[in-house]
């Protein structure tokens, strides 16, 4: 497995970081709290599930962009957290709702072939109602998971140990959160492991959040409302679509769903390399090395000009002879008396 390396962010060394990377995740425990009574305390039972995932986002959207802007000095934190609104995000998050819906169809077709899924549909208009809020259920949920295991804590992390590091090491934090959850199982643990190394390697091949983003919330979505399965051991998400799959226990995953099975653990593994290969462009573009020049400037044009001159002469055209066309007249003589070769000097005075 290999990532390619992080931006090194400002604001200090490893040891900083691993710090940084502490508190953000002691802030992911009090905003979950503090998400969850205030959800109850402000709607009803049947609201209050997607009350918490929104207030959850907000808050730990909210309070990773102060801890980047304060302790890193962070321009755009909300966007170097991966909520980047670049050109092509919702490609990217198309991209991911396809593979996540693909995975879950994956895994449920032995469902119908072995045993089969015994469907109950609901035709009430309410129901239909109720979807539309099921969705934005998912969409948040998915959002806070992504937020707070590839967000800031993981970047945080990242930067300290290095990004395999940092992958294995959420891996194994979600898996632990996950292994709490009323009949969890040991395959359940390894399902978890497993998707969250897919999650992470696709946040670091495209520095954003929207292709891990899409898996999750197709993952997540596609089972509970359009096939009616349990998700993580709750079989209530869908108001439309009630399902019930009949085969063994190891294709099921019983009353967990298809998140305690080996058989899902192992469509993550061979989707892993699938995932790796569709971000190839995504990676190249955001996380290609910058070059960087360095040493003496030099003008090529001006060296190659100056080697040219000194191989074939100079190409300037000389300045304009003078040519003289009649001969320059001397001085005019001047004539001198001439002394008499006889006589006396009286006579040359007369």
């Amino acid at each position: 497995m290999s990532f390619s390396e992080p931006v090194s962010a400002p604001g200090g060394g490893r040891i900083r970081a691993y710090f940084q990377f502490i508190i953000a995740i002691c802030y992911y425990f009090v905003a979950h709290l503090l998400a969850r009574h205030a959800a109850q305390g402000l709607v009803g039972p049947e609201w209050s599930p997607l009350a918490e995932q929104a207030m959850l986002v907000f808050l730990l959207v909210l309070g990773y962009a102060a801890m980047g802007a304060w302790m890193d000095r962070q321009r755009g934190p909300i966007r170097v957290q991966g909520l980047d609104a670049r050109a092509g995000w919702t490609s990217e998050a198309g991209m991911g709702l396809a593979l996540g819906w693909a995975i879950a169809l994956v895994c449920a077709i032995p469902l119908v072939v072995v045993g089969g899924i015994a469907v109950v549909l609901a035709t009430q208009a309410s129901a239909w109602g109720w979807l539309l809020a099921d969705t934005a259920f998912f969409a948040l949920w998915a959002l806070a998971e992504e937020v707070a295991f590839r967000g800031y804590g993981f970047q945080r992390f990242v930067q300290s140990v290095g990004p395999v590091g940092g992958a294995l090491g959420f891996a194994a934090f979600y898996a632990i959160l996950q292994a709490l959850l009323p009949g969890s199982s040991h395959a359940s643990v390894a399902v978890s492991v497993v998707f969250s190394l897919i999650l992470s390697t696709a946040y670091l091949r495209t520095r954003a959040l929207w292709v891990s983003w899409g898996i999750n919330f197709g993952w997540k979505a596609s089972r509970a409302l359009l096939l009616g399965l349990a998700v993580s051991g709750v079989s209530s998400h869908s108001p439309v679509v009630q399902g019930d799959p009949m085969g063994p226990f190891w294709l099921t995953g019983g009353g967990f769903g298809l998140d305690g099975t080996w058989l899902t653990a192992l469509v993550f593994l061979a989707a892993w390399p699938v995932v790796y290969r569709l971000t190839r462009d995504l990676d190249y573009e955001y996380n290609a090395p910058v070059i960087v020049a360095g040493g003496i400037p030099v003008d090529l044009d001006a060296a190659a000009k100056q080697q040219h001159e000194a191989a074939m002469g100079s190409a300037e055209p000389a300045g304009p002879g003078l040519v003289q066309i009649m001969p320059v007249p001397g001085p005019v003589p001047v004539p001198v008396p001439m002394r008499a070769e006889t006589g006396d000097e009286s006579e040359l005075g007369k």
